[in-house]
């Protein structure tokens, strides 16, 4: 009886590790997903800054410009022009 008590402890041990390790690895895959999204918002910035600088039309590329055009996409990237016409 011993011997099955160890093997049942073991078995929800293990099970403990994998519930916590899933639920630890969510808002690690939402944190990649924002940096990842980033890093694409500040090239489209980047983008719209090389093709409208001869038209005199820059976007400032910092962590919140990138973030934004990252996390909402092409209508953040829409919003930081109308906020730059606005401003």
């Amino acid at each position: 009886m011993d011997r099955g008590l160890i093997i049942l402890a073991w078995v929800i041990g293990v099970f403990v590790v994998f519930t916590f390790g899933k639920a630890l690895l969510l808002p690690l895959k939402v944190l990649f997903k924002l940096v990842i999204n980033g890093i694409l918002g500040g090239i489209a910035i980047i983008l719209i800054n090389i093709v409208g600088a001869p038209f005199g039309f820059t976007l400032s590329l910092n962590v919140l410009s990138a973030l934004m055009a990252g996390t909402l996409g092409l209508p953040g990237v829409i919003l930081l022009v109308i906020l730059k016409y606005l401003l």
